[in-house]
């Protein structure tokens, strides 16, 4: 690893974690520069995984801290997730990696497009409490959010809010601590399939991770107004570059 490298990919990670606290989408800059640096695209897949640990780890203690944790419920959604994440690692450890970057390329712009056109913010809570048919609905919906999380992970949050939108009348604080809990949970069992397949690239996966909690906490700490609408500017321009580079130039 070469200084430019670890500056370029601390850098990175700093600005991810910022843009995942205020925004969301960080991963959509962290796993395309580590294939930008060179790594294979199941590794820097592997890789990025690490500082997703890192940042969600930091995310969980905040949420349990403010009292906004609902850990019985939480558990609940992880585990079917994390069955689901190890189906979605396998295949990522084995897809070609010019498949793996099309594939890549395809869902940030897709994930680009909900960003700015928030539809999730659109859906209306339901009502009540859960029935234990919400409940199974719930564990099969993240069973499947597992497969995707632990094949390409970019965007997944999205869904999460999506989900417990559309089927929970959870508060949005309440949806973002279950949502970094069942990532941490499912993150953790697909970054062991790609530590048993020796897909990790530990200085870079180290720096990032750094670099990811410490945008996370300046995010949290940082608020300026309409700051997330510079946020959003700067990853459309970066996300659309990418893409076109991992489509078009694998």
């Amino acid at each position: 690893m070469t200084i430019l490298s670890f500056l370029a990919i601390l850098g990175v990670g700093i600005g991810a974690g910022f843009i995942n606290v205020i925004a969301g989408g960080g991963s959509l800059l962290t796993l395309p520069i580590l294939i930008f640096f060179g790594l294979p695209s199941a590794v820097a897949n592997g890789t990025n995984r690490i500082a997703l640990m890192a940042q969600n780890i930091v995310a969980i203690i905040s949420y349990r801290k403010d009292g906004y944790f609902d850990g019985k419920f939480s558990l609940l959604l992880a585990i079917p997730a994390l069955i689901g994440s190890i189906v979605g690692a396998q295949i990522a450890v084995n897809i070609p990696d010019d498949l793996f970057n099309r594939i890549l390329s395809i869902v940030m712009i897709v994930v680009l497009v909900i960003m700015i056109w928030k539809p999730h913010k659109n859906l209306s809570a339901a009502s009540g409490k859960d029935s234990r048919l919400k409940k199974i609905g719930l564990a099969f919906i993240f069973f499947i959010i597992g497969i995707y999380g632990g094949f390409i992970q970019a965007g997944v949050g999205f869904v999460i809010i999506a989900a417990l939108t559309l089927v929970t009348g959870l508060s949005l604080v309440k949806i973002n601590s279950i949502k970094v809990f069942v990532v941490a949970v499912y993150t953790l069992s697909a970054l062991v399939v790609f530590v048993v397949n020796d897909q990790i690239h530990w200085g870079y996966g180290v720096t990032l991770a750094v670099g990811t909690s410490i945008g996370a906490f300046l995010g949290s700490k940082f608020a300026v107004k309409h700051g997330d609408k510079w946020i959003q500017r700067f990853l459309i321009v970066a996300v659309i570059a990418m893409a076109i580079k991992l489509f078009f130039f694998t």
